[in-house]
């Protein structure tokens, strides 16, 4: 039988193990919506709202239109293709990635020659 206070030093093992493995995970994940930057801006907040920015959508919203766009139910731009290349895990991701973000307004592209 196991002592009453073995059970925390357990409990903090595997959390400390597990540790590195979510720090890799975000990484991976950032990675993963790092994807988004060129249209949708850095974090996901884009200049002028165009396209639309990602950052603090609903993450519901955000994965239903990747899975309509990887679908095909969803049509436009480069996005059906974009969405395919994606597993629905990592979609999961991303969608979780942006809902997270604080919504903001991005800094204005500098004036030529400043």
């Amino acid at each position: 039988m196991y002592s009453i206070h073995a059970i925390p030093a357990v409990a903090l093992a595997l959390a400390c193990a597990a540790a590195p493995a979510i720090a890799q995970d975000a990484g991976q994940t950032r990675s993963l919506a790092a994807t988004c930057t060129t249209c949708h801006g850095t974090d996901g907040i884009s200049v002028g709202g165009v396209p639309p920015s990602l950052a603090g959508q609903s993450r519901d919203y955000l994965l239903q239109q990747l899975k309509d766009y990887k679908s095909g139910k969803r049509t436009g731009t480069i996005m059906p293709q974009h969405a395919k290349g994606y597993t629905d895990e990592q979609l999961e991701r991303i969608a979780g990635y942006f809902a997270a973000v604080k919504p903001g307004t991005a800094p204005s592209a500098p004036r030529a020659g400043n």
